[in-house]
């Protein structure tokens, strides 16, 4: 896909280090690591570097984004709860000025009411949800596509 050398940063929030282990009927039984070993495989077949980071703290994400300025060519995110509760990753996110695709396994809409809220949707390109550990490849294809085409 294109001509320049892409890396692409995905992120997971808290928690999402335990998929696979944890609330299986909402989440699905693939692991996290199979998740990972995934998105890998992804970048290889698509040659995208893709960048994993896992964190369960605030602050290491927000961290991590700032860390990734002018390096990193997109992110793909699943902040998980802190979708629903971080302005600092919101803001992260905005500073950087990286293209971003919010992700999550599950369809935040046909959860409970509070999960309906995306702090960070409003800078992003767009939110994939609902298509369990697909919803990443989903993604990763999205801003690929997105890099090619500002980059051309």
């Amino acid at each position: 896909m294109g001509t320049i050398a892409k890396t692409v940063s995905v992120i997971h929030g808290p928690n999402l280090n335990l998929i696979g282990t944890r609330e299986k009927e909402i989440y699905g039984t693939i692991t996290f690591e199979k998740i990972n070993d995934e998105l890998l495989q992804w970048g290889e077949k698509n040659n995208i570097t893709v960048k994993i980071f896992q964190s369960n703290s605030e602050g290491s994400i927000v961290d991590y984004i700032h860390s990734i300025r002018d390096k990193h060519h997109g992110i793909v995110i699943n902040a998980a709860a802190y979708t629903h509760t971080s302005i600092a990753i919101r803001d992260a996110l905005s500073a950087v000025e990286i293209p971003v695709i919010e992700v999550h396994l599950s369809n935040i809409y046909k959860r409970e009411k509070f999960r309906h809220l995306s702090y960070i949707a409003p800078v992003c390109l767009g939110q994939i949800s609902g298509f369990g550990h697909y919803s990443y490849i989903l993604a990763l294809d999205a801003i690929t596509r997105h890099i090619d085409s500002t980059h051309n």
